[in-house]
């Protein structure tokens, strides 16, 4: 298994955080019994004090390089990363995408329908790269400005049910799609530490959405071990 993460600011995470690829890669090499690599052609954190993603300062320095690899932008989004996918699967030879991306599109770039547009497009070029590819698909999850603007908030539940139609009607038994629940109990004034990014416990919590579905749809791992530990800033 060669496992690339694709994602946001949440996903790349900034200076000082475990990330929840971090969290992801400490689940694998406890539950997973087969072979797998971590891969991608991004390594950093975000530097807020650079405005850039230059840092490799992760809370943990004993986090490998190898496992550092992702696929991932503060300010990005399905926009930006359908015309990426495809020579990214290719070059590092990626089987299964773990994407948590949708955020950054709604605020900032194209409304729901525009988003899963390019959601669909970002599917259709990772599997010319790789046909047998999987997916799995974190929807948005809760954010501070979905709970103090409502136009916003619909928006998110709008591309929530576009994005839940695409991966039915893309999922096919040679490149399965899975979509993840939302985060048990996630709680954005106890999981994040600024009302979008997360927390240690956000992190964990992200982390076991990802693996508990992949477990419970794909048999890969173990459910996420142990429960998420209480909130903290980092």
């Amino acid at each position: 298994m060669r496992i690339m993460f694709v994602g946001d600011s949440m996903t790349i995470g900034s200076a000082g955080d475990f990330t929840w690829r971090y969290r992801m890669w400490e689940h694998l090499n406890a539950t997973f019994g087969g072979p797998y690599a971590i891969v991608g052609p991004r390594s950093e954190v975000y530097d807020a004090h650079a405005g850039a993603p230059v840092s490799h300062e992760y809370a943990d320095p004993g986090f490998p390089q190898r496992a550092r690899r992702h696929l991932a932008g503060w300010g990005e989004g399905w926009l930006h990363m359908a015309p990426l996918i495809e020579d990214a699967v290719r070059a590092h030879r990626a089987d299964t995408l773990l994407i948590s991306l949708g955020l950054i599109d709604l605020g900032f770039y194209t409304g729901a329908e525009d988003t899963a547009a390019n959601a669909r497009r970002f599917l259709t070029a990772a599997r010319a790269a790789n046909p047998r590819v999987q997916a799995v698909l974190l929807p948005v999850i809760p954010n501070v400005r979905a709970e103090s603007d409502a136009l916003f908030a619909a928006e998110v539940d709008r591309f929530n049910e576009l994005l839940a139609k695409t991966v039915a009607d893309l999922d096919s038994p040679a490149s399965p799609l899975l979509l993840v629940s939302r985060p048990e109990e996630y709680l954005i004034h106890r999981d994040t530490y600024d009302g979008t990014h997360p927390n240690a416990s956000g992190e964990h919590r992200i982390a076991a959405a990802f693996a508990d579905a992949m477990h419970q749809a794909w048999g890969v791992g173990a459910r996420y071990a142990p429960r998420v530990p209480a909130a903290g800033h980092r």
